[in-house]
């Protein structure tokens, strides 16, 4: 059977693709098939070849976007599907769209010399870390199938076996999709892609492009919070890795942060720091201020009034961050409403865990609420800490056990954990993806037999880095 597949966003927005086909493979095998999902969108049971687009319905018309995007500051005024493919839409349980598209899926006009492929280690990560994030309950575009190729794909490293990601995303609508038109001088296109994605992500913005603005800005705030909340570090955050959708996209070199330090960075590109932990939050408003200048004649015919508009609309993503990533905070500590001495009760606790593994530390409060040893036993230094746990006493309400188990996970996608199922992976076994899934799918309930998953590195792994998979 064929994927039941509508072509929407093809029929609706010529100009912002080119056609363009799945390249062949010679042996496609389902790796890993998300059957909870399938049974979500009640799609049928699907061959490998129809997952990864060899056999299409004839309507179907798979396409690779065209975008443009800053990549770690620098401007690139076109980018595009380098080595992915939409191939088109499904209706959601809600029926509201979403995309079916490929990574991997073989070169296109828009891989620049890149082979356009995939492989199994990358592919099987995003499947990881996307349904992680899922479970974490933070937006995210996720993993509907990995299908190996049966080829062998050339990286730096020597050849390794080629995979293809199957991923469903509420869009792909990108800020460098809007980039790409702006900085072309299209402002026909610019506003016919905002109308679309106004009536496609946020109806209720309809015809008024400055409350769109702040609509996806608010939406990327509470993202970006939540990433922080759970220590998550994307390590990409390009223009044209921001959503419109306010979903999180594109897991090439993310990492979770196990040992607390603000300026933690995974991404072997990211020599400066630019996308380190801490600067997740400033990344934010730095991208929507890309983001405002390509709506600038669509906010107001005067560009002074334009301007004056978008830098007040900017001024609120920090407050709006703030308050996102305050109220996540007061969950991870139990406290009931909302008082001004939050923000410094916060603060403090992260003062006193840096060094200390982030996920751990948050996790052991519920038993420190009886036990202080609990948390104090992972601390390098608790000097501070009796002072702390008499304020946070003073000020957490009566069920704050229950809730910081329901806001602090027990399992994340370690990092040493992550590595060993996808070496085992690529030769060949999938047990302890299998496992490792399995953990991080509930992450919230402790459970017997997967107590190896919730423990910090052992002492010789040693530094982590993270690679784009290209």
């Amino acid at each position: 059977m064929t994927l039941p597949l509508h072509a929407r966003f093809t029929d609706e927005m010529p100009g912002f693709y080119v056609d363009w086909q799945t390249t062949p493979v010679p042996a496609p095998a389902t790796l890993k098939l998300n059957e909870g999902m399938c049974a979500q969108l009640g799609l049928p049971d699907l061959s490998a070849r129809a997952l990864i687009g060899l056999d299409l319905a004839p309507d179907a018309h798979p396409v690779a976007l065209v975008y443009a995007g800053h990549q770690f500051g620098g401007f690139s005024p076109r980018l595009g599907d380098g080595r992915a493919l939409l191939l088109g839409e499904i209706n959601g349980p809600d029926g509201a769209l979403l995309d079916v598209a490929l990574k991997g899926s073989g070169p296109t006009p828009f891989s620049r010399g890149a082979d356009g492929k995939a492989a199994i280690g990358p592919v099987l990560r995003e499947y990881l870390i996307s349904e992680a994030m899922h479970a974490l309950g933070i937006p995210t575009t996720r993993a509907l199938a990995a299908v190996g190729t049966g080829e062998m794909v050339m990286r730096d490293t020597g050849p390794v076996p080629g995979a293809v990601l199957v991923r469903i995303a509420a869009s792909h609508i990108r800020v460098g999709t809007f980039q790409y038109f702006a900085a072309r001088g299209e402002l026909d296109k610019v506003q016919h892609l905002a109308d679309y994605a106004i009536a496609r992500h946020y109806p209720e913005c309809a015809g008024n492009y400055p409350a769109f603005f702040a609509a996806v800005a608010k939406r990327q705030a509470q993202l970006v919070a939540q990433w922080m909340l759970v220590g998550f570090v994307h390590g990409v955050m390009n223009t044209d890795n921001m959503t419109i959708s306010g979903e999180t996209i594109d897991y090439g070199p993310c990492a979770f942060m196990e040992e607390y330090a603000p300026g933690t960075v995974f991404s072997s590109i990211d020599r400066q720091g630019r996308y380190a932990y801490a600067n997740q939050p400033l990344i934010l408003g730095w991208n929507l201020a890309r983001f405002a200048e390509t709506l600038l004649p669509l906010f107001n015919a005067d560009e002074s009034q334009a301007v004056e508009q978008a830098t007040d609309m900017l001024q609120q993503v920090a407050a709006d961050y703030q308050e996102a990533w305050l109220a996540g905070m007061r969950e991870k500590l139990g406290l009931d409403g909302a008082e001004e001495g939050d923000q410094a009760l916060a603060d403090d606790f992260l003062a006193l865990i840096t060094g200390a593994d982030w996920t751990i530390c948050f996790r052991s409060l519920s038993a420190a609420i009886d036990d202080p040893s609990r948390l104090r036993v992972h601390l390098a230094d608790d000097g501070p800490l009796e002072d702390w746990l008499m304020r946070w006493a003073a000020r957490r309400g009566v069920d704050a056990a229950e809730r910081m188990d329901r806001a602090n996970p027990v399992y994340i996608p370690r990092n040493e954990r992550v590595e060993s199922a996808l070496t085992a992976a690529i030769a060949g076994d999938m047990t302890e993806f299998e496992e490792l899934l399995q953990a991080i799918s509930a992450p919230y309930e402790a459970r017997k037999g997967l107590e190896r998953f919730a423990i910090q590195a052992s002492a010789g792994f040693g530094q982590y880095r993270t690679f784009c998979g290209t």
